[in-house]
């Protein structure tokens, strides 16, 4: 039977060190490798300049080294945001975003090629779920954005195309590695993972007890309309999802975020504001209003932005902290899955 063959970007520092011995390296030499990968970001095996050249065709011959290909970037002359469309080595895409804010650069990423969740609104959704993204290509789209804007990346948000949480082993994986201090070292309290609600792993992440901050995607005020807007609603139960945000806190001591996509006639109104205060009140917790982004495939439209106010004083009152998330990117198809699905209608 064949050896697996390991993508050494998905390694840790120890076992590229057992990696490096295995070939009759020097131990040294794998600290050289994993700095290459991870911080100085290189783009292949012959950028590793400090490494023997005799190694380097070894390790291209054993390990195969994941870079992306840069196919698209989209500038948003509103804001200055990029749309990046990236191609993967079996000729899948994936797509991330860079944004700039006052507290730094911000990078949102895809966990997965496509998404089987089925959110009515998202666009990701709506050819299914193609495959998971492994570590290193999770990782490199930060390393290609980073590469490509010269500028450091301080925040990174894991909610572009795909349920993280569905990905869950190599999700874990990625946070390992890019918050090692041998790596890029991102503070895991810059890293947020969002998740429609996988109760399950909601749970096992917990356990982990990460300092990561979980956005739990909850769209719906109530079970009836949660389901709705999200099929996930018809596996786990509100009080099942609602008691996996509570876990998390009492495990990890971090707040959570409730990520709440306003959509027009649909979840927008005073009842649906007063029932979500009943929902999450007490719960340490922050609530991020979300203007639907509209999708050509869905009828879907935004709440208008003087009913968006309304709803974020009504949840003010009853001293839920709320915020309305800052449009990016609205000229450039900035919401999840909009240009990959058009750049595959044009192909």
């Amino acid at each position: 039977m064949e050896k697996e063959v390991f993508d050494i970007k998905s390694m840790t520092l120890p076992e590229v060190k057992l990696a490096v011995e295995a070939m009759g390296e020097k131990s040294f030499r794998a600290k050289q490798l994993y700095e290459w990968m991870h911080v100085k970001l290189a783009r292949d095996y012959d950028e590793m300049t400090n490494l023997p050249k005799s190694l380097r065709e070894r390790l291209l011959e054993k390990y195969p080294y994941t870079s992306l290909r840069e196919v698209t970037v989209q500038t948003s002359k509103l804001d200055g945001t990029r749309k990046y469309l990236f191609a993967l080595a079996d000729g899948n895409y994936v797509e991330s975003v860079w944004m700039q804010y006052h507290h730094g650069n911000s990078v949102c990423i895809s966990s997965q090629v496509g998404c089987r969740m089925g959110c009515r609104f998202c666009a990701s959704t709506l050819d299914g779920l193609e495959r998971n993204l492994a570590p290193s290509e999770m990782l490199d789209q930060i390393y290609a954005i980073s590469r490509h804007t010269g500028e450091r990346i301080s925040n990174v948000v894991v909610m572009g195309t795909g349920e993280p949480l569905d990905n869950y082993e190599n999700l874990l994986r990625f946070l390992q590695l890019i918050s090692d201090e041998n790596g890029l070292n991102i503070s895991q309290r810059n890293i947020t993972v969002s998740t429609c609600g996988i109760v399950e792993n909601m749970r096992r992440l917990a356990d982990e007890k990460l300092q990561i901050t979980l956005a739990l995607s909850l769209h719906g005020s109530t079970q009836e309309k949660r389901q709705e807007l999200m099929p996930i609603a018809n596996k786990y139960a509100m009080e099942q999802v609602m008691d996996a945000c509570r876990y998390y806190f009492e495990q990890t001591g971090r707040r959570i975020t409730f990520e709440y996509s306003l959509v027009g006639g649909v979840n927008d109104t005073e009842a649906d504001a007063e029932n979500l205060c009943k929902l999450i009140g007490g719960l340490n917790c922050h609530v991020n209003l979300i203007p639907v982004n509209p999708i050509k495939e869905r009828e879907y439209t935004a709440t208008e932005r003087r009913k968006v106010l309304l709803f974020q004083n009504r949840l003010e009152k009853k001293h839920i902290n709320a915020t309305v998330r800052r449009e990016m990117g609205r000229d450039i198809d900035g919401a999840c899955g909009q240009l990959r699905r058009r750049f595959g209608d044009l192909n």
